[in-house]
């Protein structure tokens, strides 16, 4: 018998998994020691210049307005209710921006592919101006839209019954405060959720028996029919909170301020333009032979580009769309320089009041890491929801 040989020991330093190991807790104690030295010398100058550190200035008395706000707020409020009205002035701008952004984009990516010349041509356009356009330009142009072109208030576009646009912003009527509306808005969002439950059922029975569901007209109407018939039930209310042109300004109603639009139409205009070439290259990489089959079948266009072609294009649109999501966020940053008062503005009076410098970017940096890693968590999650699973 042929005697067995025992294995040949590697040394340390030439077995390649040890090794690797080695240099990843190497670097790791190297991150480790710079990032000590910085911090503690940091300390150390803080200290011999008197400065404080902390955050125990947050809850000292802010003294300085804002102007607009999602909650009540003051000046005699604290810096850290203040940084929250900064907060929610970016997350409202971020989310009605991603939104907006993604339905003008799809509509723009389709239309690219159009077989109408004009209506192509028209996109392509859109898409190459408003790409070649720096985005803080458009935020500036947009400003001055608002502020040098439209009239003052006494000379207000009326748009429609209710609806003024000046240098002011848009002003419009809302219907005065009654019972009624919650509870017709508490049944919207009851029927939104019939209408996910609706879907899920037709597509089953789809699938099941081959025979369709009239899905559309019937969320239609669940969405429209079952609000309406709360209020009615609540007292019918018609009574608005119209605007009234006083002295020099309105009163009344609601005013969308021109910082505010003027930020959510460069973010929206700029963005688009890239999701629009996102949307097309997704709808490109699904073979025409897909299409000419749909047709074959007698399917009409916008069924064939609802059911088969953009189901298939999204594992290609989402992951670039989410950059996209992302750009978007980070970019409504750029609100400091048309006077919209987002985090960046406000943390930037914070610390110039507060001298606090180091701690004030931080928490910029920990907020549009939130936003940031919340907007990837949730488009990895659709990701993996509509991804195409192999039989």
């Amino acid at each position: 018998m042929q005697a067995t040989t025992a294995p040949e020991k590697i040394p340390f330093l030439r077995d390649p998994t040890k090794r690797s190991i080695l240099y990843q807790l190497v670097t790791m104690a190297g991150v480790a020691l710079l990032g000590y030295y910085l911090i503690n010398n940091t300390l150390i100058n803080l200290e011999r210049q008197s400065i404080s550190t902390g955050f125990e200035f947050v809850e000292k008395e802010a003294a300085f307005e804002i102007g607009e706000s999602l909650i009540d707020y003051s000046a005699a409020d604290s810096y850290g209710k203040a940084l929250l009205v900064g907060f929610l002035n970016t997350l409202i701008v971020s989310c009605i921006g991603i939104i907006l952004t993604v339905v003008l984009g799809t509509i723009l990516g389709i239309a690219r592919l159009s077989t109408n010349w004009l209506l192509s041509k028209l996109a392509a356009a859109y898409i190459e101006v408003f790409q070649d356009i720096p985005v803080l330009l458009q935020l500036f142009f947009w400003y001055a839209f608002f502020y040098e072109i439209l009239p003052g208030p006494r000379q207000a576009l009326d748009l429609l019954p209710g609806v003024f646009l000046c240098n002011r912003g848009m002003i419009f009527g809302v219907p005065h405060y009654h019972p009624a509306f919650g509870y017709a808005a508490a049944a919207f969002v009851l029927s939104c959720i019939a209408v996910w439950f609706l879907r899920r059922w037709a597509i089953k029975r789809q699938d099941a028996t081959g025979r369709t569901f009239p899905l559309f007209r019937a969320s239609l109407l669940m969405l429209l029919g079952l609000p309406a018939i709360v209020w009615w039930l609540g007292g019918a209310p018609t009574e608005m909170n119209v605007p009234v042109l006083s002295g020099f300004n309105f009163k009344g109603g609601i005013t969308i301020s021109p910082e505010f639009t003027a930020l959510l139409l460069g973010l929206v205009l700029y963005t688009a333009a890239f999701v629009a070439e996102v949307v097309r290259a997704g709808i490109q990489s699904v073979g025409k032979g897909q299409r000419e089959a749909a047709t074959s079948l007698g399917l009409r266009p916008g069924r064939v580009m609802h059911l088969i072609i953009l189901p298939q294009a999204l594992r290609v649109i989402v992951p670039p769309l989410t950059s996209q999501m992302l750009n978007l966020t980070k970019n409504s940053s750029l609100a400091v320089a048309i006077g919209y008062p987002d985090f960046v503005s406000v943390a930037g009076t914070t610390i110039n009041q507060t001298g606090q410098a180091i701690e004030g970017v931080a928490l910029i940096m920990i907020v549009y890491l939130i936003f940031s890693l919340s907007t990837s968590a949730f488009m990895n999650w659709y990701n993996k929801k509509i991804k195409l699973v192999e039989r």
